[in-house]
Formats: structure tokens, C-alpha cells, sequence
């Protein structure tokens, strides 16, 4: 083999190992750009309604922990932020809990007609970020969820293990907690009887 048939072979190899590579790497040619992920800032709530109506809160009620925490996507979240202008409802969850995922479509779908009146908060215990990722896409979980590894924002609300459903009233009273979680029909009997005005 001569040289320059050597150097012919040598620039075809090279040529050829690039474009394989781009072929695995690429642009995304043909490929779906991968989904934002589930339960990040992209899903906070924008302002409240101006004729929101809301009932007051009892005064004689204690405040709610003013946890803070960091959402699936890295984003920090302060929940007080959130009951400035509106009620927030806190789903504790893990992916692997069964009464969790038995009872998650129905919050999903209330928490999606309820959307500009009350927010939606999910905390999300000790957890693995594709699990809870294939969790939230597979149940319509439309809010944001905070990512409580340590445990942190469960201690504040005594939250022993999940499920647990909190409801905090606009400007941040504690009004209510179910330990063991809360089928959404009885959650929206709560939330019309306690904080949504008719």
C-alpha cells in the first residue's frame, strides 16, 4: 500500500467516525426535543384574579411554617410567596407510595379547575428524579413540586410520612391537615367550605 493510498484510507476513517458521531450526537435531527421537566417554575402561578373572592381566615388559627425548598428543576420556591394573593393546598407525596399514586388523579384534576384560585403545592419526599419525574408526567401533575429529601419541609408541617394534604389560607393560616392524605371530592368540599367564597 503506498502512502498516499494510505493517507486516502486514513481521511475515510476520519470522515467516516464523524459522521457517525454527528449521527449519534447531532442537532436532534429527527429528535424530539426532551419535555421541560414536570413540576418546575415553568408551572408556578401568575397573578391571582382581581375578583377573586376568598372567605377570611379565622384569627384564632396558628400561621403556617414559612418553608422553603428548591422545585424538580432547581428553581427556589418560598411558599409564603405563594399564599400572599391566594389559599395553597400542599400535597406530600413520593412516587413509590401506592395511596399516593392512588389518590393523585383526582388532585391533579382539581387542582387543574381549581388552577387561578387556589395553589396547588406538591412536596415530594425522599425520592429518585426519574421516578418522580415518570410520577408526576404519568399523573397530569400541572404544579410546582418541591424536592424534600431531607425532609425538611415535612418536619416543619409534622408530616410523618406521605400521603399528607395541608390547607393554608390566604396571607398564611394553617386551617387544615390530613394525615394519610385526602380523596380530592372531600379536599373540595373543604376548600369551598373554608377559603372559597361562593
Amino acid at each position: 500500500m503506498t502512502r498516499r493510498h494510505r493517507l486516502a484510507v486514513l481521511v475515510g476513517l476520519v470522515m467516516t467516525a464523524t459522521v457517525v458521531a454527528a449521527g449519534c450526537t447531532g442537532d436532534g435531527g429527527g429528535r424530539e426535543p426532551a419535555p421541560p421537566t414536570a413540576g418546575g417554575a415553568a408551572v408556578l402561578p401568575g397573578p391571582a384574579p382581581a375578583d377573586l373572592a376568598l372567605r377570611p381566615a379565622p384569627t384564632d388559627l396558628p400561621g403556617a411554617p414559612k418553608a422553603t425548598g428548591t422545585l424538580t428543576d432547581g428553581s427556589p420556591l418560598a411558599l409564603a410567596d405563594l399564599w400572599v394573593d391566594r389559599p395553597v393546598v400542599l400535597t406530600f407525596f413520593t412516587s413509590w407510595c401506592n395511596t399516593c399514586a392512588a389518590r393523585q388523579d383526582g388532585l391533579s384534576q382539581l387542582a387543574r379547575e381549581l388552577r387561578d384560585r387556589v395553589v396547588f403545592v406538591g412536596v415530594a419526599g425522599d425520592d429518585e428524579p426519574d421516578a418522580l419525574q415518570e410520577y408526576l408526567r404519568g399523573h397530569r401533575v400541572e404544579y410546582p413540586v418541591l424536592v424534600d429529601a431531607d425532609q425538611r419541609v415535612a418536619r416543619a408541617y409534622a408530616v410523618r410520612e406521605p400521603p399528607a394534604v395541608v390547607v393554608v389560607a390566604k396571607g398564611g393560616t394553617l386551617l387544615r391537615g390530613w394525615p394519610g392524605g385526602v380523596e380530592a371530592t372531600a379536599l373540595d368540599s373543604t376548600l369551598r367550605t373554608l377559603v372559597l367564597a361562593p
